[in-house]
């Protein structure tokens, strides 16, 4: 343990900080000039996992064999390593600059549900530096590298993550118990062992590196210490292509501190309960590609993240000069998600032509009090989305790290509102642009809520459709333009909520009925502005509450 306690420094240190000097000048984007992604490139030799003694009976290991393939062929120069069809029980594969790894059609890569396999090793868990498993694909300071093909790699994560009782239909939940495990006290909740319960019961970060923790401690809730499906940490020149990443411990595809990453045509799936199941989570990244993908996960789909709290701000690595394009969510917290960890920051965003279905908020932009971290310059269009349970759209800086959509016996509470002074763990969201969105069937349309200290600030919505239960709700947010947007609600009261709003725009409203127009709420709205709004369809058109005065509201028909 001494020895992975001293590595894991030297790897710390290892990581380049960027200094306000190296930053340089801002180089603008637009998607008419997106960023550039440099590509792999691989010799034609091929290595295959048979002639290295890999057996695909389902039951031999092939960790060895795997792993000598891919280390002779980085020493010859780099290449191909083929696995070929037939189901492949392995442990941990570490890629190695200048290797292809390739999965042929009908190839499974199932990760050992044997725990002994991974060892205790410093990785990375929310931003935060942590002892955890190590991760079935692996990769640290390489170049050029890539999992390509049309097999599938299974994280084997149904050993791993504990399971809600609320989650399960009953026959599922019996079924589950039986197997083996522990419940907690409130038999609510099943762990598969009794080490990973003993890990939850932890409080503040028991993962964390300390020099008052032993190895027994560590090794003593190992199993608590969920391992992220494939890991690739600052590596240059990435290709994830055609493969399906599924049944992950923790999260499924997460690329950390990389740069020029291609994501092609992959496929990541879980189940829709599994805990902490997000699809893809790209990690202070810069020039990045995703594209032609699906995501069906139990978290969040496409996340992008930049370091969690005083870490993520100590690392200063933005994730940064993004594309997303053509790809498709079904279930998942959310669709496309900046947050909630991105204390690193965040800029040069495009997501365009992608589509949402089911998942439980649209586009989702989260934060909260002590990430600190900037998010601008988001572009985002031609998105379509259909049986949202939650918002079409939202930026939300209260984010209280539970389910999106509460489940049955769940109790929120409204968080707390108060000032409180500005500082380097306030975060900031400004310059978002986001351009045709249609949704067929939402909670909410549009929900804005920023903190007192800090408004959302700058957020630009046109041609928006939205059918949903409820319509536009604004808190703390200033120079909100909002353009063409039609809402069909079934509940009018009020169509729009504002509450401490300044310079609201509001051009071209519809709307189908509405009980109440407008809501306005606080003492501190201002040139809050409409024009081409029918205000004959709304029954009452303003309602002014808790200080609010009637001149903060222009409505012009």
């Amino acid at each position: 343990m001494k020895k992975i306690i001293a590595s894991i420094f030297a790897l710390s240190v290892a990581v380049p900080m960027i200094s306000q000097a190296q930053k340089g000048t801002k180089k603008a984007y637009s998607f008419s000039n997106l960023p550039v992604v440099a590509q792999t490139s691989f010799k034609k030799d091929t290595f295959n996992i048979i002639n290295y003694g890999a057996k695909s009976d389902g039951v031999t290991l092939i960790t060895k064999s795997i792993n000598d393939a891919i280390v002779a062929c980085n020493k010859k120069g780099g290449g191909v390593v083929v696995v070929p069809k037939g189901l492949w029980i392995s442990g941990p594969v570490e890629l190695k600059s200048n290797v292809n790894l390739h999965l042929q059609a009908n190839a499974i890569l199932q990760f050992t549900r044997d725990f002994s396999q991974y060892p205790l090793v410093q990785s990375n868990w929310e931003g935060l530096p942590q002892m955890r498993n190590q991760s079935p694909l692996w990769a640290v300071n390489q170049t050029n590298i890539a999992v390509t093909g049309s097999g599938i790699v299974d994280g084997g994560g149904d050993a791993w993550r504990m399971v809600k009782k609320s989650k399960l239909t009953e026959s599922q939940w019996k079924n589950l118990v039986a197997s083996g495990g522990v419940l907690t006290e409130d038999k609510k909740t099943w762990y598969p062992s009794q080490g990973s319960l003993e890990g939850s019961k932890i409080k503040g970060n028991p993962g964390e590196i300390s020099a008052d923790k032993s190895a027994d401690y560590y090794n003593n809730i190992k199993d608590f210490f969920r391992p992220n499906l494939l890991v690739f940490t600052s590596c240059k020149k990435v290709l994830l292509e055609g493969v399906t990443f599924q049944n992950s411990a923790a999260w499924n595809i997460h690329p950390l501190m990389c740069e020029d990453v291609i994501i092609r045509n992959v496929y990541a799936k879980n189940p829709w309960y599994a805990q902490n199941g997000d699809g893809l989570d790209i990690e202070s990244c810069k020039n990045v590609l995703v594209e032609n993908s699906t995501f069906d996960v139990g978290d969040d789909g496409i996340c992008i993240k930049s370091g969690r709290d005083a870490w993520g701000r100590k690392r200063a690595m933005p994730t940064e000069n993004v594309i997303i394009r053509n790809s498709t969510v079904y279930h998942a917290h959310g669709g496309f998600v900046i947050g909630s960890e991105m204390s690193g920051g965040a800029k040069n965003i495009f997501v365009s032509d992608c589509t949402f279905i089911g998942t439980d908020i649209g586009l989702r932009f989260k934060t909260t009090r002590g990430r600190g971290g900037v998010v601008e310059n988001i572009h985002i269009k031609n998105i379509n989305m259909m049986e949202v349970p939650g918002e079409a759209i939202l930026f939300d800086m209260y984010y209280a790290a539970v389910d999106p959509i509460a489940l049955v016996g769940d109790k929120r509470d409204a968080p707390k509102v108060e000032l409180l002074p500005v500082n380097e763990e306030t975060p900031i969201f400004k310059d978002f642009f986001i351009d045709n969105v249609v949704c067929d069937g939402a909670e909410k349309a549009i929900f804005v809520r920023g903190l007192p200290e800090m408004s959302i600030a700058n957020i630009n919505l046109s041609n928006i459709n939205i059918k949903s239960k409820k319509g536009i709700d604004i808190q703390e947010g200033k120079n909100i333009n909002l353009n063409n947007v039609k809402l069909t609600i079934e509940h009018g009261d009020p169509l729009i909520n504002i509450q401490n709003g300044n310079n609201v725009s509001l051009k071209n409203i519809t709307y189908n009925s509405a009980d109440l127009l407008f809501k306005i709420s606080g003492d501190r709205n201002s040139n809050i502005k409409t024009s081409g709004l029918d205000v004959s369809k709304a029954q009452k058109q303003a309602e002014f509450l808790a200080g609010a005065q009637e001149k903060s509201l222009q409505i012009n028909k």
